[in-house]
């Protein structure tokens, strides 16, 4: 990561889960000035990999809640005023360059509606945190700002008697109606921008009045030149993951050096150090400990990778997504999206689910991101139960990492939000 303050584009995340989109954007130049994230492991994660470049976020600019910023106006004022002697920028000169957030998306996703259980959308407090993302908008005034959220909530009802797509037209009209700026949005898939996954975002993009950028009359995001034409292909599984197969691996272990050199240029880059090292066989490796399978499990998972994902119909349960990892993918590129779920997929060459560091590099985070908290959990302390009032859920490194926007996507948008800012009138 840079650290030249004065050169890099600033911005703030709100609701920034463990980074992944702060990383790609920090990768195409933009610098972090403020993050918030209620979880305690999420920001942990987030911070951790930011405290030597960018040290005031942990002693000073990290808020855990959103609501603190929104509702203590004194508390939020003087953030602002500090920005001037800490970063060198003027938000109340409108010197801010880009506000995004992911509002937490449990409601509106398919998993998210079944462990919603009979409790209406509108009850979930987190589904009405875009309202708070839009006021912040509105009080930081940013030259750009970005909402990004799942697939599911263009088609999300409040009620189950609702119209379908009522939630995604609240959303839209929220932003839409912001004083100063024009909106365009987007559903794009992750793949298209070098993500091994399909992962559909619906990205909605912002620019305030008194940018010198042309929009047209489409209200897609992508032909109206916010968001970036597809960029390229997604790595295949085997080109992304082969260097950290251990063939000594064993069930429940872990492989703590890299079991072989790098075998292409993907691969290189995620091993890549943060200070440019490459990494060799035998150096440290992190995070790619193995699940303990029991015997039966095993005996299931030896077959689908025997047979590329067959199962035998004896083995056949209930779970409503497992699928195995193929080493390389059809003509329509990847088909899956990592979740909060690694149990629902088979490793390509081994009878076994993905380690943490392997669904890592599947969101494109590179090998020595790291992630705090626990390594998994279950139940109500990873879904919550919103009909008993427990709307808290527990992130452990999976979940984390499934939540995550990809990487490669975020750098891809930060790069085009970049050339925008700079080509600007309003550019430094």
């Amino acid at each position: 990561m840079k650290n030249d303050q004065s050169s890099e584009l600033k911005f703030v995340d709100l609701f920034a889960g463990c980074g992944g989109l702060s990383l790609g954007l920090e990768n195409a130049g933009f610098h972090p000035v403020l993050v918030n994230e209620l979880n305690k492991d999420a920001m942990a994660s987030y911070l951790v990999n930011r405290s030597d470049s960018y040290p005031l976020l942990e002693t000073r600019y990290s808020v855990q809640d959103v609501k603190k910023l929104v509702l203590e106006d004194e508390f939020r004022n003087d953030l602002i005023s500090e920005m001037l002697d800490d970063y060198g920028l003027n938000v109340k000169m409108g010197k801010l360059d880009l506000l995004v957030g992911g509002p937490p998306c449990q409601g509106f996703s398919g998993i998210g509606h079944r462990r919603s259980y009979s409790v209406d959308k509108k009850q979930l407090p987190s589904n009405r945190l875009y309202e708070d993302m839009a006021f912040l908008i509105n009080e930081f005034q940013p030259r750009l700002f970005l909402f990004e959220n799942v697939k599911g909530l263009l088609s999300a009802r409040w009620t189950p008697e609702g119209d379908k797509g009522e939630i995604w037209e609240d959303v839209r009209s929220k932003f839409e109606e912001l004083p100063g700026y024009r909106t365009r949005w987007s559903l794009v898939h992750a793949k298209d921008y070098g993500t091994p996954q399909n992962r559909p975002r619906v990205l909605l993009v912002g620019v305030r009045d008194d940018l010198n950028i042309e929009l047209g009359h489409d209200i897609d995001a992508v032909k109206a030149g916010l968001l970036p034409p597809p960029t390229g292909k997604p790595p295949h599984i085997e080109d992304l993951l082969g260097d950290l197969v251990d063939p000594s691996y064993t069930n429940g272990d872990i492989t703590e050096e890299y079991p072989s050199r790098p075998l292409n240029e993907v691969q290189s880059m995620l091993r890549m150090s943060r200070e440019g090292l490459p990494s060799k066989a035998g150096d440290p490796l992190k995070e790619q400990e193995y699940s303990k399978h029991k015997p039966e499990i095993l005996k299931k998972f030896v077959h689908m990778v025997k047979t590329q994902g067959e199962i035998p119909a004896s083995m056949e349960t209930k779970k409503f997504a497992q699928c195995y990892l193929p080493p390389v993918w059809g003509e329509q590129g990847p088909t899956i999206t990592a979740t909060s779920l690694p149990d629902d997929y088979v490793h390509f060459s081994q009878p076994r689910i993905p380690t943490v560091r392997e669904w890592a590099r599947l969101q494109m985070f590179p090998d020595w991101y790291r992630f705090e908290g626990k390594r998994t959990t279950g139940g109500v302390r990873r879904a919550g139960n919103p009909r008993e009032g427990i709307f808290d859920r527990e992130l452990p490194k999976y979940t984390q990492i499934g939540n995550a926007v990809p990487v490669s996507l975020a750098t891809e948008v930060g790069g085009h939000f970049a050339n925008l800012l700079r080509k600007s009138n309003n550019s430094k």
